[in-house]
Formats: structure tokens, sequence, C-alpha cells
């Protein structure tokens, strides 16, 4: 039996959207079906979701209003027959050996597991895209318009521009700042009903790229709570774009944190969203990170498939300047350093170092760009020069490993530091040749 104030969550969150307006329906569907009035106060669904048993004529109306059966309702009891009023992914998550409700479980957070178990509804259901309504706007306070949703939008596009070069260090503390500065004005200003889906929706990119820097930073817990509190906002703006991309970074925290269940069943809630922006660059983006998740699950079948899936919907991808801006990042040398870096997971160093090096050799618009990302490139040429290693190429692996030193000077990424502090691990092996040994000392 799932928590039952998960399965009440998911309710309010699809047939609702609040908790008062579930509970006015129920209230209507108690009346329609000859039971009389009731009451629909707000304390009376928090009772429930505390474990107080409703009436029977009251789960009759709440079964109905599902399209349960009151045959269910009496072979089942309380609370199980909810469980199927709720879709199978919430209860399961997909192509993985981890599910998505256990890694939250794990950690003991009944907070966090309900929102995880409220992603993967979202992302698992036809109805993902039928966003609760917003709350609603303020009336009171100074009055704002597009203008400044458009600062902020423009603000957290500099702060992902400098995280790319300069590392998460001090990006986190101005993702933060944005987030509370946004947060003010939702509370205390007054504007129209789309200005406010634009608030919340760069509120929730706020969020997520707090949760990116603390990740990058190190501090994956952190990351957690930001990246469900961006899920949440993401949710309410109704904004694909923005819920998409929360969840493919969300992802990639899983699967680097040894929960691949989670990073799959993440990536395929960001598929959902993904496909409602429109955008086949996404869509390839997202493939590749699947790819990621389920090479880390250790599942060659489906990380093959995910990365045919990530090339063929790249060839439909719209010119870079006409795309999604949230992707200026991803072209085909990005798309290839993942399929790379999944192969490398998979032991296949000789198919990692086919896909690095293609990440190298695609015309100029589309290869990797090393100078503009020195992060990223450091941290896929740690992988290829773990590829080369694996192949017994020292000299091949310390050409590339020097890279990786090159591009990380300067740049604060946790990340970054133990892809290369891993990699010298694996190079003491090998600490007697030559060539080998004078990297290692070269950087101690």
């Amino acid at each position: 039996m799932r928590d039952i104030a998960v399965l009440f969550d998911y309710l309010v969150l699809h047939h609702g959207g609040t908790a008062a307006s579930l509970l006015r329906r129920i209230a209507e569907r108690h009346k329609s079906l000859g039971y009389g009035g009731l009451g629909a106060h707000r304390q009376k669904l928090d009772r429930w979701k505390k474990g107080t048993e409703p009436d029977r004529y009251t789960q009759l109306a709440l079964a109905d209003l599902l399209n349960i059966s009151a045959h269910d309702v009496i072979r089942l009891g309380w609370p199980a027959w909810l469980e199927l009023a709720v879709p199978d992914v919430l209860l399961f998550a997909h192509h993985a050996s981890t599910s998505l409700h256990e890694a939250p479980e794990r950690a003991g957070d009944p907070v966090q597991r309900r929102r995880f178990l409220l992603l993967s509804a979202a992302g698992g259901v036809s109805a993902a895209l039928a966003m609760p309504a917003p709350a609603e706007s303020s009336t009171a306070g100074r009055r704002v318009g597009a203008s400044l949703a458009s600062l902020h939008e423009q603000r957290l596009d500099a702060l992902r521009h400098l995280d790319d070069r300069i590392g998460s260090g001090k990006v986190y503390s101005g993702a933060v700042d944005e987030y509370n500065m946004i947060n003010d004005t939702l509370c205390t200003a007054s504007y129209p009903e789309p200005i406010e889906d634009r608030l919340i929706a760069v509120a929730a990119d706020a969020q997520r790229a707090a949760g990116w820097t603390a990740y990058d930073s190190g501090d994956p817990e952190t990351a957690e709570e930001h990246f469900a509190t961006a899920a949440e906002l993401a949710l309410k703006s109704g904004n694909p774009e923005v819920m998409a991309n929360t969840c493919a970074f969300w992802a990639i925290k899983c699967y680097s944190t040894n929960e691949p269940g989670a990073a799959a069943s993440l990536v395929e809630t960001a598929q959902a969203y993904g496909r409602a922006t429109g955008s086949a660059r996404m869509i390839a983006m997202l493939h590749a990170r699947a790819c990621r998740a389920y090479a880390r699950a250790h599942d060659p079948r489906a990380s093959d498939r995910a990365a045919n899936a990530a090339l063929s919907a790249y060839e439909k991808a719209t010119p870079l300047h006409e795309d999604l801006s949230s992707l200026y990042w991803v072209n085909q040398g990005e798309i290839h350093q993942l399929l790379g870096s999944s192969a490398l997971n998979l032991g296949r160093p000789s198919l990692a170092l086919h896909h690095f090096e293609q990440a190298a050799v695609s015309n100029r618009s589309e290869t990797y760009d090393g100078d503009s990302f020195p992060r990223g490139a450091a941290i896929y040429e740690a992988r290829a020069a773990e590829a080369y290693l694996a192949l017994n190429d020292l000299d091949g692996a310390v050409r590339t490993a020097h890279q990786a030193v090159d591009h990380m000077g300067g740049v604060r990424s946790a990340r970054g530091s133990t892809a290369l502090a891993d990699l010298r691990s694996k190079f003491r092996e090998h600490g007697q040749v030559p060539v080998i040994k004078e990297f290692l000392e070269m950087t101690r």
C-alpha cells in the first residue's frame, strides 16, 4: 500500500488542481447521487490524508468521480481502492532495477518521496500536460508586466552561460538570489495570469539552476531539494520546456549518484513534456540522456535504442538559432559526447572513442565547443582518456588527459575535479610507465 497522502496529492493534481476544487467536485457528486450535502472544507482532505477513513457514501461519491465501481470500493476497502485511480507509472518505475519511489524511501524523506511520485505520474499519463490552474493572481502591491518577466528570463539565460564558463561555485548563489527576487514579486505584486505563468516558470528555472549548480558543487542533497521544488513550480506554470529541462538535469544528478532507476523515470517524464515543445533538438537531447541513464543501469539494449533514437531525432532538428533558447548547448557534438560516455559505462571503449572522435569532426557548427564549455570538455576528455587507457593506448590516454587538465583551469566544478581525480587513480595502476609517471607528478 502506498502512502495515502501520495495518492491524494496525485488526485488533487489531476482531478481538480487544488484541494478545494477537488472537494467541491466530490461534494457535487455526493449530492447528485442522492447522498445529501457534504461540507467541502480543506480540513476534511487533510484528515483523510492523515488516515481518517471517509464514510461509505463519501467513498462512493469519490469513486464515481474517478470512474471506479462501487463493487471495487467494497471489495478492496479503504484506502486500497484508491490505487485504481492512479496510473501504473505512479506505482512502478520503468526500464530500471531501482524503482523511482525506492530511492527517496531509502533517504527517509516522505516529502521527497511524494515529489518523486507526483513527478513520475505527471509524465506517465495522457493528461500529463493538463496542468492544474495557477493560483489566483495577487490583487495587491505594484502592478508588474511582461518586461519584468523578460528581465528575469534574460538573467537566467546569463547565469546558464556563466555556469558553463566559470563553473558552479558562485553561480549557485546567483540562482538562489534570482529565485528569491521572483518569489518576492509573486508574493507582493499584482499581475495578469499570463505574466504569473511566466514568473512561475522562470522561478522554476531558477530552482533548476540552483539544483544543477548545487550538484555540480558537490552537494547532491541540496540539489535534490531544489530540483523537487523546480518540478512543482514547472507543473504549476504549465511550461513544458522548463519541466523537460528540470527533469533532464535532475536525471543527471540521479544516475551520477547511483540511482539509475530514478534517472530513467525522470527522463521518461522529461520526454512527455519534451514532445510538447515541438523541438526535435529537445527530443534528441532527452534520448541521449536516456541512453546515459540506461547505461548506468547496465541495460545495453535500452541504451542502444536510445542512442539510435537520439541520432535519428537530431537529423530533424531546426538550426540552433531558431530553436529553444535553453538548448543553446545541444549540438551534434554534444550528442556524440553523451553517447560516448554511455558506451564507456557499458565497457565498450572502442565505441566510446568513436563517439568522442565524432564529436570533434562534425562540421563547424556541430563540433563540440570545448572553449565555450570548458568544464564539459574536461569531463569528456577525462572519459576519452579512460577509454584509451582501457585499450592500453597509454600515449593517447596521457595526451587526452593533458587536454582535460588544461580545460579545467580556473573552472570551479566538483564534477570536473572528481572526473580528473578518478582518472589519476586509474593512471596509478600504470605508475611505473614513464609517460604516466610524468603526468602524475606534474598534476599533483
